[in-house]
């Protein structure tokens, strides 16, 4: 068989996508627990997977594309501005299973092998979408370390970083959920080639790296805003106190100047 080289294309949405609702706009599909395929023919298919990503490989730009604009038009409300990435698998029987120059090599590139190369071209893509809300949640929060480390203090105006802690705190969990993108699926555990394909293509997209690195990004996110949130508890406490003295001074004074 002459090498052969299969394209693999994915965008990941903002928002999650449920397999369930899916299954009735691609009634041919076949669902699980973990992915929706989609076959194709000749060859080639569909994966859309619950975290808000979908990958096509080998089938043309048009057919593609006119898939992509169905999701649209009859599965769930989805944001437009989605993350691409792309990545070729060259098949090719007289080389060892591996990545050579970026490109992942197989001696044969089975419907399993196929799915989970699908499945890190789209956990990588959907990792992009966090990594960039994760940049700009940092982002947020230092401009409001900068006002502190200026003022000494936050705004008496608390409820937009109430607000602000609380998107913080959503966003966390969600990336945290993140954490089951990583594990290995199931057909890994039981091809040793496939085992293989898994380990070398999560290194070579970086993936564990990526998230510890999400990880500490969200625990210095998550420590800056526990500092915030105590200044601006105590900055209440202490215009608490000074109204109290102020009303205890009016007593004391008020009767004394005539008034009762």
């Amino acid at each position: 068989m002459a090498p052969r080289l299969h394209q693999f294309y994915a965008l990941a949405f903002e928002e999650n996508l449920s397999l369930r609702q899916l299954a009735a706009v691609f009634p041919q599909a076949k669902i699980t627990a973990h992915d929706l395929y989609l076959p194709m023919e000749p060859e080639g298919g569909i994966y859309i997977f619950p975290f808000g990503a979908v990958v096509a490989y080998d089938v043309p730009a048009e057919r593609r594309e006119a898939e992509l604009a169905r999701l649209f038009r009859e599965g769930p409300k989805l944001t437009t501005q989605v993350i691409r990435e792309d990545y070729s698998v060259l098949e090719d029987p007289g080389f060892p299973t591996g990545i050579v120059d970026g490109t992942l090599r197989v001696n044969r590139l089975t419907p399993a092998r196929a799915g989970i190369v699908s499945l890190i071209v789209a956990q990588s893509a959907a990792m992009e979408y966090y990594e960039r809300i994760v940049d700009r949640l940092s982002s947020r929060t230092g401009s409001f370390v900068e006002r502190l480390e200026r003022r000494g203090t936050v705004t008496l105006r608390t409820r937009p970083l109430h607000r602000f802690i609380g998107e913080a705190i959503s966003t966390r969990s969600e990336v945290l959920q993140v954490l089951h993108l990583l594990d290995k699926p199931d057909a890994a555990w039981d091809d040793t080639e496939m085992d293989r394909i898994y380990g070398d293509l999560r290194a070579e997209f970086d993936l564990v790296d990526r998230y510890r690195a999400l990880e500490l990004k969200l625990r210095a996110v998550q420590e800056a805003l526990e500092l915030l949130a105590e200044v601006a508890r105590d900055r209440r406490v202490l215009l608490l106190e000074l109204i109290v003295v102020v009303l205890i001074l009016l007593e004391v004074v008020m009767p004394l100047l005539g008034h009762r």
